[in-house]
């Protein structure tokens, strides 16, 4: 949890602000799958204790798409040939209202959770009267669990101008939400937007950034707001207006989207989404707001200066970097210790802590790799194709590096040195992630290979990022980083696609098999299957079901290979057939893959049946075959 997010683990009654962008589409009409989402976040809330309270917009939006369709319908040819005056508010506000709130209805039933219609003017609100019985409504409906949902009555509102009057005590849906977090001492307001937040600038401009912290003294001036909303009366500028009304009378504010189909739940776990307002926002101590930026056009500009190097530099920095590994062996170990002790300490499954450990000889295993990929042939300046296109001209294409990498990996701390070797090899500068159980381990490498990196390149062409924040920032850099590269569950890889209009290289999680004909040599069959299980299982390539001919049940050979796995300390799972066969537990699922000392064994007809076991629970990976 980001420390500035710290508040919300004590929030439990919130204000969610619903913008008019939000709740309608494009052409006027709702956006029910948004609105569902919403709903059924609020129910989850609601279902957790907390005290949900909605203020939602849309009334006169969706009036005025009904009343443009039924004057469409009403009007002759002649009628349309006229000049069209446009429509009366206060009408589309009465026709939507009761459209818009029928739908909170619906949805809300759907989900056995019960909502209210609260309209107010902002005329009431000068009596005090109406306050303490307004206060009183909302407490009794909140202790029955049951959701206000509040609108302003732009209907019978006596502001002349309800689009454009910023008199009054409250003057629009997001200024009410803000009167209503302070009149009903809520902790915490969410005002939900089209987009993620407040920006440095029009959200669509390519160095527009987005702001996770509001702070007054700084960000007042120099903020340039975009158009505003398509829909709606003040866009960002009025939801910043009543963000910092609030916040500055005591109530944290978040402006996040109201399009991702999580963000309310991201908010009350403390994620850093959207622009916080806070009171104390003044004293607390940030990193460089433009770090993520700095670091990506650092590692350009020194990979430019590396791609100047000849493939004879190029490779000495590599060999410096392998001798920088052995000479600080001992330091490097010392550190990957303490990373062990604490995964362990934490209670990580052996098979994670297998990929963490740095095993004695695994340095110099790494620095001797490092030496074979100095040697090999340069991958840069290579003609890959040579097309004559017309007398004397000739177009060639030929190898390159990419320019700016971001790798984000799990687990492995020997993944850095291997990516940072390609990297310096191929001439491209380096953002990286690994996982913070892999920290010490991570960051001694990361000096040590940055170390080795000559003053005329720079040490800055490798960066390490620090926290799963940075990476949000660096994900939006579509201008600096060329290619993103998630190594880590199919989750990891998806998210980062969705977060991103980056290029990214993905990859598909697999299920390894061995399958075992009839006419294999079962003694170099039981070699194969002992070292692709137990050699190294936490790899991604260690298999985890083992097909079986059915003719070779009851053999010498197949029972051979039972016992020496289950000697090696392998728990063995079988499918339906295998199960019977050998007496063992039934596997949980075909598509598991174990990671650790465990095996699914099952028994096939023949060849074909393997193959299309394969294709089925296999996916993408690519599976072995011994004949």
């Amino acid at each position: 949890m980001d420390y500035t997010r710290a508040f919300v683990k004590d929030v439990k009654r919130i204000v969610i602000k619903v913008g008019t962008a939000v709740v309608t589409r494009p052409d006027g009409r709702l956006a029910v799958g948004r609105l569902g989402t919403l709903c059924e976040q609020v129910k989850e809330l609601n279902s957790q204790g907390f005290e949900v309270i909605l203020v939602t917009s849309g009334a006169v939006g969706v009036g005025r798409q009904r009343l443009r369709y039924r004057k469409l319908v009403n009007s002759s040819f002649a009628d349309l040939q006229k000049p069209q005056v446009e429509l009366d508010g206060k009408a589309c506000a009465a026709v939507g209202q009761s459209g818009l709130m029928a739908l909170y209805d619906a949805l809300f039933s759907q989900l056995d959770v019960t909502s209210s219609q609260l309209l107010v003017t902002d005329a009431e609100f000068k009596d005090p009267d109406f306050r303490k019985q307004l206060t009183q409504t909302v407490n009794s409906l909140l202790s029955l669990r049951v959701i206000p949902v509040f609108n302003e009555n732009d209907a019978i509102s006596t502001r002349k101008a309800p689009y454009e009057d910023s008199s009054g005590i409250f003057w629009d849906n997001d200024s009410l939400a803000a009167l209503l977090s302070l009149e009903l001492n809520v902790d915490l307001l969410v005002l939900l937007s089209d987009v993620e937040g407040l920006y440095s600038g029009p959200p669509g401009e390519p160095h527009s950034k987005i702001i996770h912290t509001y702070i007054k003294e700084r960000h007042q001036v120099g903020i340039t707001f975009g158009d505003k909303s398509r829909v709606g009366r003040g866009g960002m500028t009025a939801k910043v207006k009543a963000a910092v009304h609030a916040a500055y009378a005591g109530i944290p504010v978040i402006i996040t989207s109201g399009f991702a189909s999580d963000s309310i739940i991201k908010v009350l776990q403390g994620d850093r989404v959207g622009t916080l307002f806070h009171k104390d926002a003044n004293l607390w101590v940030f990193p460089k707001e433009d770090g993520a930026r700095e670091m990506a056009v650092s590692a350009r500009n020194c990979s430019r200066r590396l791609q100047s190097l000849s493939s004879e530099e190029r490779r000495m920095i590599l060999l410096e970097i392998a001798d920088a590994l052995e000479s600080n062996e001992k330091e490097i170990l010392v550190e990957n210790e303490a990373d062990v002790i604490a995964a362990m300490q934490s209670g990580y499954e052996k098979s994670f802590i297998s990929r963490l450990i740095l095993k004695q000889g695994k340095i110099l295993n790494l620095a001797n790799s490092i030496r074979v990929l100095a040697n090999m042939e340069d991958p840069i300046g290579h003609v890959l194709k040579k097309t004559e296109i017309a007398d004397g001209l000739v177009l060639e294409r030929t190898s390159c590096p990419l320019g700016v990498l971001m790798i984000i990996f799990e687990s492995r701390p020997d993944a850095l040195v291997q990516i940072a070797s390609l990297a310096i090899r191929s001439g491209n500068g380096l953002l990286l992630k690994g996982g913070k159980e892999a920290m010490r381990s991570n960051t001694i490498l990361h000096k040590i290979i940055t170390g080795a990196i000559p003053e005329t390149v720079g040490k800055k062409l490798i960066g390490l990022i620090a926290s799963r924040e940075e990476i949000s920032d660096l994900l939006k850099l579509d201008d600096v980083i060329d290619l993103v590269i998630p190594r880590g569950s199919s989750k990891l890889v998806s998210q980062i696609k969705e977060s991103t209009k980056i290029p990214v290289l993905g990859h598909a999680d697999g299920i390894c098999h061995i399958y075992v004909d009839k006419s294999a040599d079962l003694e170099m069959a039981k070699r194969i299957i002992l070292d692709a299980k137990t050699d190294y299982p936490a790899a991604c390539n260690a298999i985890e079901t083992l097909l079986l001919h059915k003719d070779l049940l009851h053999t010498v050979g197949l029972d051979n290979i039972i016992e020496d796995l289950r000697e090696e300390g392998v728990t063995l799972y079988g499918g339906p057939r295998a199960s019977l066969a050998f007496d063992i537990s039934i596997a949980s699922s075909f598509h598991h893959e174990y990671s650790s000392m465990a095996c699914t064994i099952e028994i096939v007809d023949d060849v074909f049946s393997a193959i299309d076991h394969i294709n089925q629970y296999g996916r993408l990976s690519v599976s072995k075959c011994v004949t």
